[in-house]
C-alpha cells in the first residue's frame, strides 16, 4: 500500500483553550508528540503558541480554516508552548507563534515563514509533499504487499483477479470502491509518478483569489513556478450573476489543472493599471487573462476564447511547454494596488447630486455684454 502524505495544524490544552475538539486539528503534548509526529510516517505543519499571544489567536481562523480544507489529506497540529515549556524548547521557539514543518527528516523540520493564511500553510504543506515523495523515487517509496493466496477474503473484497494487482489507497479508503487500481508500468519510477498524481488529485482545488494588494499578487506569483491572471470585466460592465459565471469557469479550470501547483488570480478591468500595462493587457478587452512565469520574467496571453473550453486549451498548450511568450515590461512585475474586495454585490451607477435651483432669480444675473 502506498502511502498518502498528511498535513497538519494546531490545537490547544483544556484550560485557555484556542482550539478544541470540534475543529480539524491535533492537540500536541510531550506524552504524545513522538508517537504521533516524530515516529510517523506523515508530513506535520505544527503551531507553537500560547494562549495570550494576540498573534496567535489572530491566526486561529486561518488556522482552522486550512486543518478543514486539509483533512484526510494532511494532518494538522498545535502546542500550548506556554504550559509545554520543554517541548517548545526542544525545537528552538522563541516567540510565538512560530510554525514549523515536519517533512522526511522529523529530526530537523524547517520553519515556515510564509504568509499566516490558509492558502500559505496549504501550499506549504503540499511542498513538503512533493518533496517527500520525489525523495522517495529509487526504491525508497513504501509499498505493502498481501499475499492473496493466503489471505483469499482479502483479496476478494477489493475485486482481485488476477496477479500482480496493485491498488491506491488514498486518505479515507477503506471500502473495494474507494482503492484505485493501477493500470500503468511497472517500474518504480511508473509506480511513484502515479501516486503523486493521486496524492496531489486529492488535495482541494487552489483558490481563485482577487488582486487587492500586493502581497496577495506575492504570494501567487513568487510562491509557484507560474500564476494565472483574469482581467474581467467592470462590475458595471459584467453584473454579479456573469462575474460569477467567470469565476465559476475558473474554478473548474484551477481544479482540472491543480496538479501544477500554479497560483490563480483575478482583477477587475482597470483596477491594476500598472499590472495590466506590465502585462500588454490593455490592447485586447476584457475579459482577458495572461499566464506569468515570474523567475522568467514572461508571460503568455490568451488570444483565444474567454470561456472554459477556450482557456483549457491555452492552459493545456502552456502545460505542455508550448506557446509564445513576452517579456514583462520593466522586467518584473510591479506593485499592485490597494483595493477593496468585491462584496458580491451587482454594481450600481453613483446617484447624481439634485440641484435646487427654486431659490436662484435669474433677473439678478448680471447680464454679459456681446463682445466683438
Amino acid at each position: 500500500m502506498i502511502n498518502t502524505v498528511v498535513l497538519l495544524l494546531g490545537v490547544v490544552t483544556a484550560g485557555q483553550c484556542l482550539y478544541t475538539s470540534r475543529d480539524d486539528v491535533v492537540e500536541l503534548t510531550p506524552s504524545n508528540f513522538n508517537r504521533e509526529v516524530i515516529d510517523s510516517d506523515s508530513i506535520w505543519i505544527v503551531e507553537f503558541y500560547a494562549p495570550w499571544c494576540g498573534h496567535c489567536k489572530n491566526l486561529v481562523p486561518e488556522y482552522k480554516k486550512a486543518a478543514t480544507a486539509l483533512k484526510g489529506v494532511v494532518k494538522v497540529g498545535a502546542v500550548d508552548a506556554d504550559q509545554h515549556q520543554s517541548l517548545a524548547g526542544q525545537f528552538g521557539v522563541r516567540g510565538f507563534p512560530t510554525i514549523k514543518v515536519f517533512g522526511a527528516n522529523k529530526k530537523k523540520p524547517e520553519d515556515y515563514n510564509g504568509a499566516r493564511s490558509a492558502q500559505g500553510l496549504t501550499e506549504a504543506g503540499l511542498r513538503a509533499a512533493k518533496d517527500m515523495v520525489n525523495a522517495r523515487i529509487g526504491g525508497k517509496v513504501k509499498l505493502g504487499a498481501l499475499d492473496a493466496t493466503a489471505h483469499q477474503s482479502k483479496a476478494s473484497e477489493y475485486g482481485v483477479r488476477g496477479y500482480p494487482t496493485i491498488k491506491f489507497f488514498g486518505a479515507g479508503s477503506k471500502s473495494r470502491g474507494s482503492a484505485d487500481e493501477y493500470d500503468g508500468g511497472r517500474t518504480a519510477d511508473d509506480i511513484v509518478r502515479w501516486a503523486e498524481e493521486k496524492a496531489v488529485a486529492s488535495l482541494p482545488p487552489p483558490e481563485i483569489k482577487q488582486i487587492t494588494s500586493d502581497k496577495v499578487l506575492k504570494e501567487a506569483c513568487e510562491e509557484h513556478g507560474l500564476c494565472v491572471i483574469a482581467f474581467l470585466p467592470h462590475i458595471l460592465d459584467c453584473q454579479s450573476e456573469c462575474r460569477n459565471g467567470h469565476l465559476s469557469d475558473l474554478g473548474r479550470l484551477g481544479d482540472r489543472f491543480k496538479q501544477k501547483q500554479w497560483g490563480w488570480l483575478w482583477s477587475e478591468a482597470v483596477a491594476q493599471p500598472e499590472l495590466e500595462t506590465a502585462v500588454d493587457i490593455g490592447g485586447f478587452g476584457y475579459p482577458a487573462m495572461v499566464v506569468v512565469n515570474k523567475k522568467k520574467g514572461s508571460f503568455a496571453t490568451l488570444r483565444g476564447p474567454f470561456n472554459f473550453d477556450g482557456i483549457n486549451e491555452f492552459l493545456r498548450e502552456l502545460s505542455y511547454g508550448r506557446g509564445s511568450t513576452s517579456a514583462i515590461r520593466g522586467a518584473t512585475l510591479p506593485a499592485a494596488a490597494d483595493v477593496p474586495a468585491w462584496d458580491g454585490k451587482d454594481g450600481e451607477l453613483p446617484e447624481e447630486e439634485d440641484i435646487d435651483l427654486s431659490d436662484v432669480e435669474l433677473d439678478d444675473l448680471p447680464e454679459k455684454k456681446d463682445e466683438l
